[in-house]
């Protein structure tokens, strides 16, 4: 693919690892202060809704989040601006027998060292939740 700026490269391979449970490339992706809010503000995932910042921390949100499934990540379109790129995505996740499906925005910031300084996906938890529970109870 013809990448028109580095965000746009980076989100594509953040996808790329994260799908290929690649988690040593998909880490040096990110500044060593970088923010991730997957999904934006409280929930489960994190439950003062402040984000995952650090490599430490993003690291533990790999470990717990993304390390746990088998993930088809389709990004349907892609918008990128300066130094920003913004996804709308559609993400399958296969936990187990059970499927799980998210349709998601996921907009990247990277800096001048060409890292991710923000990873921000917005996507609603509960709805996802809600899809869990009625394939468990089946």
């Amino acid at each position: 693919m013809n990448y028109k700026t580095k965000a746009q490269e980076l989100s594509f391979l953040s996808r790329d690892y994260a799908v290929a449970k690649d988690k040593k490339n998909w880490l040096a992706l990110f500044d060593k202060n970088a923010l991730v809010q997957d999904p934006i503000g409280k929930s489960p995932l994190d439950p003062e809704g402040n984000g995952h910042k650090g490599l430490a921390a993003i690291e533990q949100f790999y470990d717990t989040v993304i390390a746990n499934g088998n993930i088809e990540f389709t990004i349907i379109e892609s918008i990128p601006c300066g130094d920003e790129c913004a996804n709308y995505a559609q993400i399958v996740n296969l936990i187990g027998e059970v499927k799980i499906e998210t349709t998601m925005i996921v907009i990247y910031r990277i800096n001048s060292n060409n890292k991710i300084e923000s990873l921000r996906a917005f996507w609603d938890y509960q709805k996802m939740e809600d899809q869990l529970n009625a394939l468990l109870s089946n």
